[in-house]
């Protein structure tokens, strides 16, 4: 039988009720190592004194500082683990160290080894807290399969008693909190507790840059048919926000073409010009198109993602964040190489005058008999490159986010709700917005500049060096105010369609 990771050292730091002396963990509080002698833990017995706490700590801190160097290394812990009768592997160990070196000097020190067996301790309390469905302090198979069948994550009974048989003791085949604590302690946040902690990042939201990595989809997902069904719904959602939010986009790009220091173009001026030029429906000129490339991008793009994780060669239900972004950025790259044309066709449709086209057909008619095919892929490195800011830095904040909120405000469960899920995405999603941002600008103005028989081609670099000469770097970032001002608005009415659309098609909530 494998031993129990609580050998007598590590079990003496904690109190009977399951919480580091002194640590805020029942009260949600994730920090400092300090608490009232007379406070109450969770097993209704007063907790420890704070000196005995910190000589209980200590002893063990010694036990595995190998060295006596008053820090722990990989290799102190390694030893020390394994004099304890631990066996950790030198990957657990760096994750170890890397969670609690605050100072980044590559090793633990007292202050930080306590940080850091506080902070994992709260986060399993969440984990065992979420787990435990029948609120009786015992988590059994039953609970285990329904808890991750809810993360859409299926397991076998089979699979769930393996897992317990590894963490229980006493042999009935249910784990308590002590057992639950024991086991995963001194041992990185893995298995069922990184998958309890793992928010799906949401693609509800639709903020007009289709350019986030796409949704999870689970087996059970996949082989009955509910993918397709939530990628209508995510359509269906972001062509509703797309068409109300119209006029903010048209506003962006005229923005981005014409603004400059000579020309300042400001809100309601911008919606005043056009209206004047072309009536109210001129505010939705470039909308038709961008609604009806929503449904091949998204489809190309999942394909394209569920093959490129095939090609990674993972069998793991869910990506690592670095797995998700090389996969994310990859399937992005091919679905933006498949749809450019439209989205070429889209800004020259919103930049058009009254009367300049009949139609979008017409539209591309004039430009391939005028400029050629290779018309329909101007802006097209920029517009690559982009993805890479925007889809790493969307994934580095949510993280953020998501780890911030765990640490401060999750007490009895770690699901967040769909409002913090909303509001993580949303944050994130600008800022990777607001990365790409003066690529997406260069992209826009590449776009929309019409080939002239013997006029020098327009280059990224010589369109980057002539705004930052002529305008600064200000100039970068015009229409940034109206393509900020449609994000909220955007993601609410995502929000509502996408659940209205999922009960319509009978699309069960993750």
């Amino acid at each position: 039988a494998r031993r129990s990771l609580a050998s007598p050292v590590v079990s003496g730091v904690l109190c009977p009720c399951g919480s580091p002396h002194g640590s805020a963990v029942e009260s949600g509080g994730g920090g400092g190592s300090g608490g009232s002698a007379g406070s109450a833990g969770s097993c209704g017995r007063s907790l420890c004194e704070a000196s005995e706490q910190d000589r209980r700590l200590r002893a063990l801190f010694q036990k595995l500082d190998v060295n006596r160097d008053g820090a722990l290394c990989i290799h102190d812990l390694a030893v020390g683990l394994h004099r304890l009768g631990l066996h950790r592997t030198e990957l657990d160990l760096r994750k170890i160290v890397k969670a609690g070196d605050k100072d980044l000097d590559g090793q633990l020190d007292f202050e930080e080894f306590v940080h850091y067996l506080q902070d994992h301790e709260k986060k399993l309390r969440l984990v065992f807290k979420s787990l435990d469905k029948k609120n009786d302090g015992r988590i059994d198979a039953q609970e285990i399969v329904q808890s991750l069948r809810d993360l859409g994550v299926k397991i076998s009974e089979q699979q769930a008693e393996k897992i317990l048989k590894s963490m229980d003791k006493n042999g009935t085949m249910t784990i308590d909190w002590n057992e639950w604590r024991d086991y995963h302690l001194l041992h990185p946040v893995e298995n069922i507790p990184e998958i309890i902690l793992y928010w799906k990042h949401s693609t509800i939201f639709d903020v007009g840059e289709n350019l986030t990595v796409p949704d999870e989809f689970t087996v059970e997902e996949r082989q009955t048919g509910m993918w397709w069904r939530h990628l209508v719904a995510g359509g269906g959602a972001g062509a509703v926000s797309r068409t109300c939010t119209a006029p903010l986009d048209r506003l962006k790009v005229l923005m981005q073409v014409h603004a400059s220091r000579s020309n300042n173009m400001c809100i309601i001026g911008g919606f005043t010009q056009m209206i004047r030029e072309g009536g109210p429906r001129s505010l939705w000129r470039g909308n038709g198109i961008n609604v009806l490339k929503i449904a091949p991008e998204s489809a190309i793009k999942f394909m394209a993602y569920e093959q490129i994780k095939r090609f990674i060669g993972t069998d793991q239900e869910m990506l690592r964040i670095h797995e998700r972004l090389l996969a994310g950025s990859l399937a992005g790259a091919i679905a933006q190489s498949s749809i450019y044309p439209m989205e070429v066709l889209k800004t020259r449709m919103a930049l058009r005058k009254t009367g300049q086209y009949s139609g979008m057909l017409d539209c591309a008619k004039n430009i391939l008999a005028k400029e050629g095919m290779s018309a329909f892929y101007k802006g097209y490195i920029p517009n690559m490159l982009g993805i890479i800011p925007y889809a790493g830095i969307d994934l580095a904040v949510y993280e953020t986010l998501k780890n911030t909120w765990l640490q401060r405000y999750a007490v009895n469960s770690a699901d967040p709700g769909v409002f913090v899920l909303l509001a993580c995405g949303t944050i994130s999603s600008t800022c990777g917005q607001l990365a790409s941002y003066p690529l997406a600008l260069v992209r826009t103005r590449m776009q929309a500049q019409a080939s002239v028989e013997g006029a020098p081609e327009v280059t990224m670099r010589g369109l980057f060096k002539h705004i930052l000469k002529t305008e600064g770097a200000f100039g970068l970032y015009r229409g940034l105010a109206p393509n900020f001002m449609k994000v909220i608005p955007a993601v609410s009415i995502s929000y509502v369609v996408y659940e209205n659309l999922k009960m319509t098609l009978g699309v069960d909530s993750r």
